[in-house]
């Protein structure tokens, strides 16, 4: 009995102690409240917890004039007078659109014809294409009907690296990075890929290695090549390991403003290039293919919206054209532009004519080729459904393809339209977030983008 009524006495006390306790925070609740402001935060629309947005384009939307937005700047002079553009024309490459990649389709046909010459290809790109998603067998695809070995130019660093599986990429942590979507004014001029490199420290060892996989047409390391900037400095040079061979050492000439070095006389499996001395030169990265065929390269950097590709120097772009050689530069842009709040994309447009227009000057041999961003659901009155935003952008993004005599894909209608995010992540293609494609949805991907640009061959044959 004594027992029970201490037991009974306490719990009487925890029951007090906790009456208390919710009076004190309504108390507290019901001062503060009109202490803090009505919101404590903006209605204003950011980033959502899926996506990340470079902050040109929130500059872009945010920097309206009384018409729309004001026009991103470039240092170039735009060369787009000098294309014959007719923007009445429909840019789907299955309809006339296909006009507007006249020149990659005549090196296609010659290629195809004669077995001789080679084809380039800039696949530019945001985290759809990290880890070399859809753009490794796209790259395929051109391989195995055109000839060409190799996986093309691979950065210094990747965020993707590890996840990379047409090639096996690792490198020193002690590299100085600067990208288009974090830095608008970098230390020099940002490479190909909007990206630059630095071996800032002389005393130290700054490397890198690549390891061929399985991935068709790029089991081996194709002529390894290094590409780097113009700099000050006679001292530095590289050594260099391929396979199980004896290392060897090569000075860097860091005299023009893109130089190259080849690294091995044969195709090796594997390869360790380690940077002694070098500071001051940008470094950009290694290109690895077999001279002759298509060749694909994968210039996806997460977060961009494509607006950044503004800030790429013509002169530095002309210098690594001369190098490399591109006949088609192919935009795949879109998922870190939704999610903005708005279903008005006149100020991305308008922005993006300006970003391609600029890669005309950059890359005057090349045509150009715009995909659209792909669907997106989310959830709306419970269910998942596609996002309101994805076809306002989607026009968007075909209209400039319009004014800048450029090709359009459509990858929202070549993926079934709407609601088809849903039934891609229900049939284990897509990711649940319902905005990125897993390993055999962007294998599907790529082959409907394979297939629509032939379809654009096709007609161009035929109307030859």
């Amino acid at each position: 009995m004594f027992k029970l009524l201490i037991v009974s006495t306490s719990n009487n006390s925890y029951f007090v102690k906790a009456i208390i306790f919710v009076a004190l925070s309504v108390v507290i609740f019901l001062t503060f409240k009109f202490l803090l402001p009505d919101r404590l935060f903006s209605d204003e629309v950011g980033a959502n917890e899926n996506i990340l947005m470079d902050s040109m384009a929130l500059a872009a939307q945010s920097d309206t004039t009384a018409d729309g937005i004001v026009p991103l700047q470039t240092d170039s002079t735009m060369s787009g007078d000098t294309l014959q553009i007719d923007e009445n024309l429909d840019p789907t490459l299955s309809i006339d659109g296909y006009k507007n990649l006249k020149r990659f389709y005549a090196k296609l046909r010659k290629l195809e014809e004669t077995g001789t010459g080679k084809i380039r290809i800039a696949y530019y790109g945001d985290s759809m294409n990290d880890g070399d998603y859809i753009v490794q067998d796209v790259r395929s695809e051109f391989q195995e009907n055109y000839g060409g070995e190799g996986v093309g130019f691979v950065a210094i660093s990747s965020l993707s690296a590890g996840a990379r599986a047409s090639v096996s990429h690792q490198f020193s942590k002690n590299w100085f990075s600067q990208s288009f979507v974090k830095v608008k004014k970098p230390r020099r001029p940002f490479g190909i890929d909007g990206q630059v490199f630095f071996a800032n420290d002389p005393g130290q060892t700054y490397w890198v290695r690549y390891k061929a996989q399985s991935q068709p047409h790029s089991t081996q390391l194709n002529s390894p090549t290094l590409l780097y900037g113009r700099g000050n400095n006679s001292n530095a040079y590289v050594t260099i390991a391929a396979d199980k061979d004896s290392v060897i050492s090569k000075g860097l000439n860091p005299s023009n403003l893109v130089n190259t070095l080849s690294l091995s006389s044969r195709d090796p499996k594997s390869l360790q290039v380690n940077f002694n001395k070098a500071d001051s030169i940008p470094i950009y990265g290694f290109n690895f293919d077999n001279g002759k065929g298509i060749h694909v390269d994968n210039f996806s950097v997460r977060s961009n919206s494509g607006l950044p590709l503004s800030i790429l120097n013509p002169s530095l772009m002309n210098a690594f054209d001369k190098v490399l050689n591109y006949d088609l530069i192919i935009l795949h842009y879109g998922a870190n532009v939704l999610g903005y709040g708005s279903l008005n994309y006149s100020w991305y447009e308008k922005n993006m004519t300006t970003v391609v227009n600029n890669l005309h000057t950059c890359f005057p041999n090349a045509d150009i080729l715009i995909i659209s961003t792909a669907d997106r659901a989310l959830k709306i009155e419970g269910t998942m459904q596609t996002d309101p935003a994805v076809v306002p952008l989607a026009n968007a993004q075909k209209n400039y393809a319009r004014k800048t005599g450029s090709g359009y894909i459509s990858l929202y209608e070549a993926m079934g339209g709407k609601g088809s995010m849903v039934n891609w992540v229900n049939n284990k293609m897509a990711n649940k977030d319902y905005t990125h494609f897993n390993g055999s949805g962007s294998k599907k991907v790529a082959k409907l983008i394979y297939e629509e640009i032939d379809k654009g061959y096709t007609k161009f044959k035929t109307n030859q």
